[in-house]
């Protein structure tokens, strides 16, 4: 009987890895995303709560309007990165401006060179492993 349980619920386990290897990860929200720099920030710079809150208010608007081009983009059937990208520029600016305004410039040249290319998703590699 241990037994009969013991694979029943093993199946189940695999059933379940199984089913989200199958969806692939799933986006985060904008909260998620912005409380994941919130942090990266407070620990490198160790700024004030009223430079926080203001740089998480960037990084929210600037992760709003991402999702929606994105959103607009699959909507529209594109798969044009390139134009993607084009149009994701203007958004990066006026965040890296609001940033620019809240950090020092050494900080805001620690966030360009070490934190914003830690945050960017890591592509596998492909094979098997």
């Amino acid at each position: 009987m241990k037994r009969r349980m013991l694979l029943i619920a093993s199946i189940f386990v695999l059933a379940a890895i199984s089913a989200n290897a199958q969806g692939g990860p799933q986006r985060r929200t904008v909260e998620e995303r912005v409380q994941m720099i919130h942090q990266k920030m407070d620990s490198a710079f160790k700024l004030d709560k009223t430079k926080l809150a203001d740089a998480d208010s960037a990084f929210a608007g600037y992760y709003r309007a991402q999702d929606k081009l994105r959103e607009e983009m699959m909507a529209s059937g594109s798969q044009d990165f390139q134009a993607m990208r084009e149009k994701m520029q203007p958004l990066t600016e006026d965040r890296d401006k609001k940033l620019q305004a809240i950090l020092t410039a050494d900080q805001y040249k620690t966030w360009k060179e070490v934190i914003e290319p830690s945050m960017r998703p890591q592509r596998r590699q492909g094979g098997n492993r």
